[in-house]
């Protein structure tokens, strides 16, 4: 099996996105939403499966992010669907977080 290696971009600085917020950065063509969790920071597509409604705009519920339009959640952990009327999971990326830079991978 052949190791594929992830390429860690910079996407923003910690201060930038405080607890209970998500905000949207573009980055090589993708719109990402960057969630803060209490001070622990998940990366996923910016865009519903349901719909395509902008996730970075909906509410963070701890570890869920609800699209403005329908109300589908989305865990920010893993991008899996945990609310109707989405049920496609959305992607999640990995993030490092180094000296005050959140970084994710686009591998």
């Amino acid at each position: 099996m052949e190791k594929t290696s992830t390429e860690f971009v910079k996407l923003a600085q910690t201060a930038d996105v405080a607890p209970g917020e998500a905000k949207v950065y573009e980055v090589s063509g993708r719109r990402i939403a960057l969630c803060n969790v209490e001070g622990t920071f998940y990366a996923i597509d910016d865009t519903c499966t349901h719909d395509g409604g902008p996730l970075g705009e909906g509410e963070l519920h701890g570890g869920q992010i609800e699209c403005p339009r329908h109300g589908a959640r989305f865990d920010v952990r893993s991008g899996r669907a945990v609310a109707l009327p989405a049920v496609m999971p959305v992607r999640s990326y990995p993030v490092q977080v180094e000296d005050g830079v959140v970084k994710v991978g686009l591998g």
